[in-house]
């Protein structure tokens, strides 16, 4: 039997339903419109995404080595719910951080932001990969920007134009259209997905003003790149730098046009690489044939595997353009010309290596005196070559330039944190105690190590994720965000992290055994010897 209430009593149960959900946010519409058009969204457990978005024009035909171009705009609404395809690369077998979907049609990104309509503009993470530019892209379940979303972000992963298809030069391409960019490829996607950030963002929640990019070996590297670049200004206000060295040790930069001793300009490798495809000359012609070229023929199986070994006269990686890429970062640090915004930076405890000396002579000679790098790298003094190579080697590439970096952003009065990890997943541990290899910070930084990473990183490992693991990733990622929001990785919950000074050289740790704390360098000792042979 039902019976109306009095109006009183009426008005006063409707206060009281108000009173109890006052805080719920109304749902972001899954629907927004972008500079080239309307997007249709998918909001799945909490999180509103937006996947495959162009922010540029598809790099093919006769826009093959362009700068990239305004992405046409569309007139319905566009779904905007399965990631687009990553650029093309050669294939690694069981590699985490490689997609599977491959196309020269790749100028897509991706984003996540919480599904509650914010109160206010929220920060913006913008996620570079790694892969030697020559693999990666955002397709990898690892590299997925939910985890980031729910705790407060806008999440944004771009792609970017890998090996041949991301730096080349040739005679007949810096002729034509003398007032474009040439040579850096890669490096102008990610400009012009930093740009279309800028632009667009506000859409989606995020704040233009409050901007991180962050970024992995390769993509670590990248973000150096823009650190030092005259173009980088503005597009960004803080910076992540995982195992993404900081010094000139990866490899030397060829210029566009000018040959060197030793180092053939980008434009002398391009013209190695058509006659390598049976083109001969260097003029338009010659060029037209180059970008008519399957796009198969322009990969030639580069990868990280190959890229150092194959056909090395017809590759020539990042280039000194003159305009995007001015100088080294290394150099850009030194002098003080960097983009000036707070800095995380660091590597793993047992990092990517390059150093490939075959004696033990050679190994040391470059180190200048011979008693104390022994002491350093081998104090117990087995002169296993292999051993002390592979520290050596790790120490030059990745983290005695982490240790150059953040002095040099100190010395300049910007906030700079140091870090490294050791951790290792429980079930990828094994029963040797060892330290974190390349990349492996990854997972926990977004949150995403699991049974799928375990089992593709090494399928005969099986296991979830334990309690330490995940109180890892909520400490790595908790540092993340805070520096996201405020510049400062320090907040409640998580041990305090001082910002970077040299003559104290304190750096977080994250450990083996699953904690963080700060402390003096452990490794200052062998870092030493690589910054005396430097300087």
């Amino acid at each position: 039997m039902c019976r109306t209430l009095p109006v009183r009593q009426m008005l006063g149960l409707l206060v009281l339903t108000l009173l109890a959900s006052p805080t719920q946010a109304a749902p972001a519409p899954t629907v927004v419109r972008v500079e080239a058009g309307r997007l249709n969204g998918a909001v799945t457990d909490g999180v509103l995404s937006f996947k495959g978005v162009p922010f540029a024009a598809a790099p093919v035909g006769d826009l093959r080595w362009r700068s990239p171009q305004k992405a046409a705009a569309w007139k319905d609404v566009r779904p905007a719910t399965a990631l687009g395809k990553d650029c093309l690369q050669g294939p690694i077998a069981g590699d985490p951080g490689l997609g599977t979907d491959l196309s020269e049609d790749c100028l897509y990104l991706n984003i996540w932001r919480p599904a509650g309509a914010p109160a206010k503009r929220l920060p913006v993470m913008v996620w570079i990969y790694g892969g030697g530019l020559v693999n990666g892209g955002t397709q990898p379940a690892i590299y997925q920007g939910d985890k980031f979303a729910r705790q407060g972000v806008v999440f944004v992963s771009i792609n970017y134009r890998l090996g041949r298809f991301g730096f080349f030069g040739f005679p007949a391409l810096t002729a034509e259209r003398p007032g474009e960019l040439k040579g850096n490829y890669a490096y102008m996607d990610q400009i012009a997905a930093l740009k279309w950030v800028q632009r667009n963002i506000s859409a989606f929640g995020g704040d233009p003003g409050n901007v991180t990019v962050f970024g992995e070996s390769a993509g670590g590297f990248s973000v150096h790149t823009l650190l030092a670049s005259p173009l980088g200004k503005g597009l960004f206000h803080r910076a992540i730098v995982e195992s993404g060295g900081g010094r000139d040790q990866l490899g030397a930069t060829p210029a566009l046009s000018v040959d060197a001793p030793g180092l053939p300009s980008a434009e002398t490798i391009g013209v190695a690489f058509a006659k390598s495809q049976g083109i001969e000359g260097t003029d338009a012609a010659a060029l037209a044939r180059l970008r008519a070229l399957p796009p198969d023929k322009v990969v030639g199986g580069l990868s990280m595997r190959t890229f150092m070994t194959l056909n090395p006269v017809t590759y020539s990686g990042p280039v000194l353009d003159g305009k995007l890429v001015t100088e080294t970062p290394e150099a850009a640090y030194r002098a003080g010309r960097q983009v000036k915004v707070p800095i995380i930076v660091g590597a793993n405890g047992a990092d990517l290596g390059l150093n490939r000396a075959p004696t033990l002579d050679a190994l040391l000679a470059p180190l200048g005196d011979r008693k104390a790098a022994l002491t350093a790298y081998d104090p117990e003094g087995i002169g296993n070559l292999s051993a002390i190579r592979q520290k050596v080697g790790m120490d030059q590439a990745m983290i005695e330039p982490a240790r150059f970096a953040a002095a040099s952003f100190a010395a300049r009065g910007v906030a700079a944190y140091q870090y490294r990890f050791d951790y290792i997943g429980a079930a990828l541990r094994g029963p040797t105690p060892r330290l974190a290899p390349h990349a492996s910070e990854i997972p926990f930084v977004f949150d995403t190590y699991g049974p799928g990473y375990i089992a593709m990183v090494s399928p005969r490992h099986m296991g979830e994720a334990n309690e330490a693991d995940l109180a890892v990733a909520r400490t790595i990622q908790g540092y993340w965000l805070n520096f996201a929001r405020t510049g400062d990785p320090n907040g409640p919950g998580l041990p305090a992290w001082p910002r970077y000074e040299p003559a104290k050289d304190q750096i977080m740790v994250f450990r083996t055994d699953g904690a963080a704390a700060a402390e003096p360098d452990p490794l200052k000792s062998r870092l030493d010897v690589i910054a005396a042979s430097r300087n």
